[in-house]
């Protein structure tokens, strides 16, 4: 049995676990993939971080640049774009295998990171940079490559999922569930990642990807955080029979491809609506398969570490067989479909769910129902409540329209937002799965 040289970048809670794995485990991992794997380093940047203890200083090292040079394997969870692209282009370009996690660099550079690996021989994995533990990218690319895919939505970060699902269920504002999701680690001290949907945009831009061929990158995807989710908003859905979830979501239309993050309501009854906590869920329709989810522990060290080790020991029995990096199906993903336009959200068909405070007197319903009627929105539910209303002589009221298009949703919202009898539009929510 041959030994492949296995670099790791990156020390953090998912590269402790893999050092973990990878040095506890050895024997197992050897049985499995056919070969033993060594690992040779752990490119940090500081070699005395207490974090880095229990892995042992001996492997432990600053030059990430000499450590690739010698690796069979690199394992990549450093994060963010530089120096994790410029590392795991090195790699590459030698013929390695490199498995990583780093969701921001393949939404960015995901195209010419595929294109190396075919060009040198190379292999990329990258199952852990989205969902976690949850094997969706690689049926995407493989057990779905001759299907059709029409639409992926899914709940892709585990910490607006753990925020929203306990203000469903328990009330509380959104500030007090953010700082308890921070004690718990679930939420890092500056959360702007996850709540603003960044974390979310960049999963959005792989996911469609893989499952439309194409050069889509983080900035073609339509991004809106979970900020400014009230309680009321939360009472609101829940009474309609919905739950708030932060979806990201990339669907194939008539002249391309949209993709979108935002907060959705989505019914209860919804497979997405009973995803609690800190889980994730995909959703995905095909032609032929129909419709598929995956749901599980889209967070952490561990099982994101198990995503890891699951492309490495796939490449490495590949390796073993003699297949080779530039056979493996995994290095093959296509994103050369230039034809496939990234599309903007004025392109979408969807529903709203509209909140606004309006002056409790006659007729104030039929003007606001007249300029829906001329941008052409049905609407499908109208309720009015005085519940949440400061003043005595306003009322909330919420609609819920039908499915129409983004633009003359958008265009209706704005015109109710200059009748005199409404004093504020409180909040404009986007309905899926109904």
């Amino acid at each position: 049995m041959n030994t492949l040289k296995v670099a790791l970048l990156g020390a953090g809670n998912v590269g402790s676990e893999v050092a973990r794995i990878l040095l506890e485990d050895s024997e197992v991992l050897a049985s499995r993939a056919g070969s033993h794997l060594e690992l040779i380093g752990i490119a940090v940047r500081d070699t005395e971080s207490k974090r880095a203890e229990h892995i042992g200083h001996e492997l432990l090292t600053t030059d990430a640049e000499a450590l690739v040079d010698q690796a069979d394997i690199v394992i990549e969870l450093i994060g963010g774009i530089e120096p994790a692209g410029s590392l795991v282009a090195r790699a590459l370009r030698r013929g390695s295998v490199v498995v990583t996690g780093n969701k921001a660099l393949l939404a960015e550079r995901g195209a010419e990171l595929f294109q190396l690996a075919r060009d040198n021989g190379g292999h990329l994995g990258f199952e852990a940079a989205v969902a976690g533990a949850i094997p969706i990218l690689r049926p995407i690319n493989e057990s779905l490559s001759g299907d059709r895919i029409t639409k992926v939505m899914g709940i892709v970060n585990g910490t607006t999922n753990f925020i929203l699902d306990a203000m469903d269920t328990t009330g509380a504002d959104f500030g007090d569930v953010l700082k308890q999701a921070q004690d718990l680690g679930y939420a890092e001290a500056d959360p702007t990642a996850d709540i603003e949907g960044y974390d979310a945009a960049a999963k959005a831009a792989i996911l469609a990807m893989l499952s439309f061929h194409a050069d889509f990158r983080i900035g073609d995807v339509f991004r809106e955080g979970i900020t400014s989710i009230t309680a009321e908003d939360v009472d609101a859905a829940k009474d309609a029979g919905f739950v708030i979830k932060l979806l990201a979501i990339a669907e194939r239309l008539d002249n391309g491809v949209a993709m979108r993050v935002h907060p959705t309501l989505i019914p209860r009854e919804h497979p997405l609506g009973a995803v609690h906590g800190a889980f994730n869920a995909v959703f995905v329709e095909a032609d032929n398969a129909g419709e598929l989810m995956f749901y599980g522990q889209g967070a952490g060290g561990r099982p994101t570490a198990s995503a890891v080790m699951g492309d490495l020991v796939s490449a490495v029995r590949r390796l073993t067989r003699g297949i080779g990096a530039a056979k493996d199906a995994d290095a093959a993903v296509e994103v050369n479909q230039s034809n496939i336009k990234a599309l903007g959200i004025e392109n979408v068909l969807t529903s709203y769910c509209i909140g606004l405070t309006v002056t409790d007197r006659p007729g104030v319903l039929s003007r606001i129902a007249a300029i829906f009627a001329d941008n052409g929105v049905s609407i499908e539910q109208m309720r009015q409540t005085r519940g949440f209303a400061e003043d005595d002589q306003a009322s909330i009221l919420r609609i819920i329209t039908h499915r129409g298009s983004e633009q003359a949703l958008a265009k209706t919202v704005e015109s109710i937002r200059e009748l005199d009898v409404v004093s504020h539009v409180n909040s404009v929510l986007r309905v899926e799965g109904n």
